[in-house]
């Protein structure tokens, strides 16, 4: 009788810590986030990310892509690199740290919301927004574009402005999926040179060309047309008929990342509902097909996607700037 009670309690005090005990421990410690998003969109994220994981102490550095890389690498090149997840503007930039061996897979990542062409099929980097290129249209012109082709017409001679890549990782990207669009053509370019574009630092000079009237139409990525039009500005926006490339503001683990349980979590949450409802909130289109965009913008599902092999565009890199460059100048 003794020995059944005691194998009794034993039995239940066994069942009353596993119910009692968590099925995974809670993220914390610190996080080291390496991120070029705007200060205040860097600042919300790591708040709704710290509500969601009050354990954890995020240290954040945040500048602009190129500056976030060139510290990275020179940490990596030292042998101590500090960051512990990544949040930059392109996949180009995630597709060197690939190359080099600098990032970790995350295959318990949820994807199953995202467009194919957001995340990288490896599962090492994953896209938190579409950023689209379309085209932005000044209210007095007299075309109003609903095709790439037709800023190479006569009425458009002239009159577009577009963000070199050069400076922008957008632009480089949206290069590269223009050129491999065979509905469009690998010479695009040139004859947007040849009728008479220019080049503009970044997509912020070429909302101001436009909006100001002294260019009728540029090239430039949605929000800041869609969110200019909003205020008030008299442009309005297209998305055009052969389709639009994507920067997707992506987010990795490194490969040497010291937390890399809130990194996961960092992932989880910037990839999840919540996450993504955030992002429509601050003005963007959020990456997951089941969270609303913002007012203006299209749902996520009706985007025609232009398909550009990132891996290929890395190889093609350096070629293209030099090829714009030539075109444009420097």
């Amino acid at each position: 009788m003794k020995k059944t009670t005691i194998a009794s309690w034993l039995t239940g005090a066994l069942l009353a810590a596993a119910v009692a005990a968590p099925l995974a421990a809670e993220p914390g410690g610190k996080l080291v986030l390496y991120t070029s998003q705007p200060d205040r969109d860097a600042q919300r994220t790591v708040e709704g990310f710290r509500k969601k994981n009050p354990g954890v102490d995020v240290e954040i550095f945040r500048s602009g892509t190129t500056e976030v890389m060139s510290k990275l690498m020179a940490e990596v090149a030292a042998g101590a690199p500090r960051a512990d997840v990544l949040l930059i503007a392109d996949a180009l930039s995630m597709e060197r740290l690939k190359a080099a061996g600098e990032l970790q897979a995350y295959p318990g990542a949820d994807v199953s919301e995202l467009p194919p062409d957001a995340y990288d099929k490896a599962k090492t980097y994953f896209g938190t927004k579409l950023i689209t290129t379309g085209i932005i249209v000044n209210r007095q012109a007299a075309m109003k574009p609903t095709s790439w082709k037709d800023l190479l017409k006569p009425e458009a001679k002239g009159q577009v402005a577009l963000p070199s890549p050069l400076y922008s990782g957008a632009a480089a990207i949206h290069m590269g999926a223009l050129h491999a669009s065979p509905a469009i053509g690998a010479d695009f370019y040139e004859k947007l040179a040849r009728n008479g574009a220019v080049a503009l630092r970044g997509n912020g000079a070429v909302l101001n060309a436009v909006a100001g009237g002294q260019k009728m139409y540029g090239i430039i990525v949605e929000f800041m047309a869609l969110n200019a039009k909003a205020k008030g500005s008299p442009v309005d926006f297209v998305f055009p008929a052969e389709g639009v490339s994507i920067v997707t503001e992506p987010t990795a683990i490194m490969r040497g990342a010291k937390n890399p349980a809130a990194a996961r979590a960092f992932v989880d949450f910037v990839l999840s509902k919540e996450g993504q409802a955030m992002a429509a909130a601050q003005g963007y289109l959020p990456a997951r097909k089941d969270v609303a965009p913002p007012a203006g913008f299209p749902e996520v599902g009706t985007l025609k996607i232009l398909p550009v092999d990132i891996g290929e565009l890395l190889k093609r890199d350096e070629l293209n700037k030099k090829r714009f460059a030539d075109l444009f100048g420097g």
